[in-house]
Formats: C-alpha cells, structure tokens, sequence
C-alpha cells in the first residue's frame, strides 16, 4: 500500500511535491485554504493542526485536523509536506511610523492592491524597494499626479534585459559564471557586480545605491523604473521621519510633503501556526532545518518542509529540487544523517559566517542556487557529471557548463531521468527567441567563432580539472 502524504498549500512548491510524491508511488492529498486550484487537492481547506500520532516513535505517522465549510476533519498521514512558503503573512510595521494613526488618507499592505485605477490623480507614497513596491510605484505613476518611493537601505536594480539583449538569468545563471564567482575573494566579487549593474543605471545619480554593499541585497527586476524617475514620474525618498494627517515628512527634510495614499511594501514574516515549537519553532526570521527542509530532532523523518529559502535564481527548480529528494526520504529510500550531524550543520549556518569567498550570503534563508541544488541532486544521484560527459558528449558538456543552468540539466540522469533533456538543452536559445525574432535576418559569422569554441573548451578543461583537484 502507497504511503499516504499530507501536502499544505497548493504553490508552486506544493504543485511540485504533489508530483513528486506520485512520480514515487506515493498518495498525496494536498489542503489548500484558498479557491484557486482544485482535482487532486482539497481547496478551500485550512489546516488546523498537524500533530505526532501516539506512536509516532514507532509509525512516525500524523493527525492532520482541517476546517472544510465549518466542518472539522481529522486524516492519519504517513508523512506531511510543508509548502506554505516565506510570503505567508504581510508585514505592517506601523509603530515605526510615528503618527501613522493620524493619517486621514488611505493606507494599506501591498498584498492588498490590485489595480492601479485608485491612484488615479492621487499623491502617492510606497514604503519599501523590493520588487512589489517597484512595480506598484511604476504602475502608479502613469495615474497618479505624484509617487514617491521611499527607501532606507536602498537597492540594486537590474534589467531582464542583459547585454545583447539576452535574458539576465540565462546570461547570469552558468555553472561557468557560478564556479567563477565562488572562486574569487568576496571584495572582488562584489566590485564587479557592482561595476556590471553601474554599466546599466548608476545607482548613485538615481538614489538608489544600497547603503550596506558588503552583503548581497535581492535584486529588483525593472525595466521602467529608471525611465519613471528620469522623467519626474517617481520620486527616490529615503525613510520616513513622520507621518501626519494629509502629508510626510521625510528623514533629512523639515519639509511635509502632501500624501493621499500609502503602500506599504514592507514584506512578510512566516508561520507555521499549525505545526507545534517542539516540530518547527521559528526564530530570527529562519527555522531550524537540515538543508533548509528537514528538522532535525525528529525520530521519524517525516515531515519536510519545502519552499522555505531565497536562493539566488528561481523558486520554482529549487522547490522542486527539494521535493524530489525529500519524498525519497519521507519513502525511506534516501536516509538522513545522524541528528548530532545535521544539528551541527544547522548551527554553522546560523552563525553565518562569510567564506570570503564567492557572493555572502548573510541574510536568513538565502543560499547559492546552483551550489544548492547540485548538493541536494548529489543525494539522489542525479547531479549531471561534467567529467563523464566531457568524455562521452563534449557538446552537451560545454553547453552544460557554459550555458544556462535550466532545470533541464536535473533531469539528465538519475530518479526522474528525462530522455528530452539533452535536445531541451541543446535548443534552448531557439526557444527563447523563436517568439520574437519574427524578422529572420541573415546573419555573417564571427572570426572569431572559432577561436572561442577553442577556449571555452579549454576553459571546461581547466574548470573540470579545479573541481576534481
């Protein structure tokens, strides 16, 4: 008989779990507590608790009690997928805002918007530069008669666009690119980022620059809002002094400035409310869990968290990623290492302390994408190996390493072995620029083609050789 898995939210990472829980023989029933999505799961359902069965030492089994129309349920599970994410409660920090409660105009979470018809001839102030506060401040201003966006520590803007017009994250996300920066000292990584992203939009002349450029900030993805500022449609504010009835001063001003509605895109904090401090206790913005999805004091490990990191490139490969190798556990295929060895592990990162080498990673839950996932594909023995394949499809391994890291490449050998993943690999360019280049141009060749398969190649000799050294 199937195991039988309880799957908490219905995301991206609960999608995943759902079919990697099939794809393993497993019985997943995922609870979702809003009605966007239904079939496999049941929609519309809150989790109240997830609590150890009485045997749990021995079953490792769980009670899953929900609320479905008024009515309480409770399931015995073998096993519990967690996929509730980081994005789970909006964050309003009004009490560091003074004379926030005298404001008669219209305030509200970013998670609240939804269309930007309220701004129309409004005076407009967003709190935070992530990317919510950037998009609604550059939607905002094609309406409103003002927008300000106000930051404290600033922020790093980059375009989708890189150069020659390639998408960033295809450009940026190379196992090559990745072993280059990890190789280097932080000081210089960091320069030259900071130089490459300076070549686009110099942050300084816009008041964007991060205050505190020794630890990675988030990038915000968006291709207009340099063009807003330039043109006097959004306004850079640092943070926020006071807040008054029709207006807000701002901190290095004594001058009010007239205000009719505030965004706060102030983030979120995360919860499992559910889920007893003795399973998960949340502290410091992080939980502590074995690779981020395991905690590790359990008898049984049968409860895996997935979604709860920020790596740097997308959640939705990570969260999958994540789920291939938990589900092999949660079916006892995979083991786990000793508690003392996962606690110990788990401490180290929380002291976080830098490497000095490669990007710093010192904010909770971030983590290198490519690093990451290629640890947790080790695991399942599904990790593409650059040796061998040099050997038998040198062109497969050069365009493996130089090219981008899409999630095809996990899909290459291992559990879940995809036999389109090499010809997915391979034509990936054409895929990404058959939608726009309607207009087919003759293109002459580079000189200098040649010269380049010659070093690259060389380039995965060297590369292969450091990995193995």
């Amino acid at each position: 008989m199937a195991k039988r898995v309880a799957i908490v939210g219905a995301g991206v990472s609960g999608l995943a779990s759902i079919k990697c829980c099939l794809e393993e023989g497993l019985e997943p029933t995922c609870f979702e507590r809003s009605d966007d999505l239904g079939g496999l799961w049941r929609f519309t359902s809150k989790v109240c608790s997830v609590t150890k069965c009485s045997d749990f030492a021995v079953s490792g089994q769980w009670e899953v009690v929900t609320m479905h129309e008024e009515k309480q349920e409770s399931a015995i599970f073998d096993a519990v997928m967690v996929c509730t994410g980081f994005l789970t409660n909006p964050y309003l920090p009004l009490d560091s805002f003074p004379g926030i409660n005298a404001f008669k105009g219209q305030y509200f979470h970013s998670r609240q918007y939804k269309h930007p018809d309220i701004f129309k001839d409004k005076r407009v102030l967003v709190i935070g530069m992530g990317n919510s506060g950037t998009d609604i401040a550059v939607e905002a201003s094609h309406l409103a008669e003002k927008v300000f966006l106000s930051t404290t520590g600033g922020g790093w803007v980059i375009s989708r666009i890189f150069d020659s017009g390639y998408p960033w994250d295809m450009v940026f996300m190379t196992r090559f690119q990745n072993m280059l920066r990890n190789s280097l000292p932080t000081p210089i990584v960091t320069w030259l980022m900071e130089r490459k992203i300076n070549n686009w939009l110099n942050h300084a002349n816009y008041g964007l620059i991060p205050e505190d450029r020794t630890q990675l900030k988030e990038f915000v993805l968006n291709d207009e809002l340099p063009g807003r500022i330039i043109t006097g449609k959004v306004f850079i504010r640092p943070s926020i002094k006071e807040v008054k009835e029709n207006s807000v001063i701002f901190n290095n001003t004594s001058k009010e400035e007239p205000i009719d509605i505030i965004v706060f895109a102030t983030g979120y904090t995360f919860a499992f409310p559910f889920l007893d401090e003795s399973v998960v206790k949340v502290e410091d913005g992080q939980a502590s869990l074995y690779k981020y999805i395991f905690p590790a004091h359990l008898q049984k490990p049968t409860l895996a968290i997935i979604g709860l990191i920020k790596p740097l490139g997308s959640m939705i490969p990570t969260g999958e990623t994540q789920a291939r190798w938990a589900v092999r556990v949660l079916k006892g295929v995979n083991k786990l290492p000793p508690p003392s060895v996962m606690i110990e592990e788990i401490n180290a990162r929380k002291e976080n302390k830098p490497s000095w080498f490669g990007l710093c990673y010192c904010k909770a839950l971030q983590s290198d994408y490519i690093t990451y996932i290629d640890e947790l594909l080790t695991y399942i023995n599904a990790k593409p190996n650059l040796f061998s394949m040099l050997l038998t499809d040198p062109h497969l391994a050069l365009t493996v390493f130089f090219g981008p890291c899409s999630p095809y490449q996990f899909r290459l050998t291992g559990p879940g072995k995809w036999e389109g993943a090499r010809n997915a690999i391979m034509t990936q360019w054409d895929r990404t620029f058959k939608v726009i280049k309607a207009r087919v141009v003759q293109e002459s060749p580079s000189p200098f083609e040649s010269f380049l398969k010659v070093f690259s190649f060389l380039a995965l000799l060297v590369a292969i050789f450091l990995i193995f050294l």
